[in-house]
Formats: C-alpha cells, sequence, structure tokens
C-alpha cells in the first residue's frame, strides 16, 4: 500500500512540474526585449562611425591647412631667391658700371689735352719754318697715339654733322642758314663731344640748321 502512495505522489508532483515548464513555455516573452538590443547595438555602431568619420573630417581640415601653409612657405622661400639673384643681378651691374666709369674724370682730363693737340696740328705748316713743321708733325703723332689710347678705353667720338639734332648729345651753340638743307640738321661741330663706354661725358657743341 505504502508503495502505491508513494507511486501515485512522484506521478502527481511529475505531472505538476510538466505543468509549471509548460506555464513557462507559455509566459509571453516582454515585448521589445529581443529589439531593445539590437537598437542599442546598432545605436552603439552609428555613434562609432559618426566619431570615426568626425575625426577623419578633422584630419582632412589639418592636412589641408598644412598644405596651404606649405604652400605659402615654397611662395616666400621662392620670392626671397629672387630678390637675392636680382640684388646679385644690381651688385654686378654696379660692378660693372663702376669698373667702366672709374677713370672718368681721368679721360676728361686727357680729352681737354686732345682738344690742345686739336687746336695745334690745325695750324697751317706752309708758313712754319721746317724746324715748326717737323714739331708740328710730332704732336700730330702724338694726337694719333693719344686718341687711338682713349679709344681702347671706350671713348668715341660724337660726330652727327649732316644728321638731325639730338639733345643728348650735342647743344646748339649758334645757327645756320642753309637753303639746300632741313631744318634742326646740324651743319658744323665747334667742339667734338665724346662717349665713354656709351655714356655722353661731354655733349658735342654745335651749329644748326634754323631757316
Amino acid at each position: 500500500m505504502e508503495n502505491e502512495k508513494e507511486k501515485k505522489e512522484e506521478v502527481k508532483e511529475q505531472q505538476q512540474e510538466e505543468q509549471v515548464e509548460k506555464l513557462e513555455e507559455e509566459k509571453p516573452v516582454p515585448a521589445g526585449t529581443s529589439d531593445d538590443k539590437k537598437t542599442k547595438k546598432e545605436k552603439k555602431d552609428k555613434h562609432g562611425n559618426s566619431k570615426l568619420k568626425e575625426e577623419q573630417e578633422k584630419l582632412l581640415e589639418q592636412i589641408s591647412k598644412l598644405q596651404e601653409e606649405n604652400q605659402a612657405l615654397l611662395e616666400k622661400v621662392k620670392l626671397a631667391q629672387a630678390e637675392v639673384v636680382n640684388y646679385r643681378k644690381r651688385k654686378d651691374e654696379e660692378t660693372q658700371n663702376m669698373l667702366k666709369f672709374a677713370n672718368q674724370d681721368l679721360i676728361t682730363e686727357l680729352i681737354n689735352v686732345a682738344d690742345n693737340f686739336e687746336r695745334a696740328i690745325k695750324l697751317d705748316d706752309n708758313d712754319l719754318t721746317d724746324e715748326l713743321s717737323k714739331f708740328l708733325d710730332g704732336f700730330k703723332m702724338m694726337y694719333a697715339n693719344l686718341m687711338e689710347i682713349l679709344k681702347k678705353f671706350g671713348v668715341e667720338e660724337i660726330n652727327r654733322v649732316g644728321e638731325v639734332f639730338n639733345p643728348n648729345e650735342e647743344q646748339a651753340l649758334m645757327t645756320d642758314s642753309i637753303e639746300e638743307m632741313d631744318d634742326d640738321v646740324v651743319t658744323e661741330v665747334l667742339l667734338k663731344g665724346y662717349k665713354l663706354n656709351g655714356r655722353v661725358i661731354r655733349p658735342a657743341s654745335v651749329k644748326v640748321n634754323s631757316k
């Protein structure tokens, strides 16, 4: 009897457990539990992506700024290099001009000496004695040598007879009235003008036609 009773109780307990399990299975799952977990994960991933994108944009801005600064520095370097080159050119030109015209004062004095030689050799040697004539020949030779030396130093005469008057190279001291010649044409050089390496160091004194 006791065995049968125990057996009935075991069966009863088993049935109760089965009912509990069945109720647990049939118990409704709270709404949104699974979806909430999924949404939270998506929000977390989205936040992470947004932050990464923001950091990338900041990095790109920094790179762009650095590139602009680098370009500005390159432009400054190029400008500085150009200024150095121009400075050297100016200095070279100044040095060359200084060398070209370093002897200008001396050349001017020698030109004055040449003027005196010219006045002497213009004398009519027909009226001179043989001794004075030989002396004059020596003057002519010295004059020729002096003019050759001046030429080697870059000196050239300004002689523009028959050409239109140029105020940059000539000064008009007198006028002529020659009908066959146009106005403002140089008719005669009264005193030679000279250039030194292309620069006028003494303008020519001339007569200019004016009808």
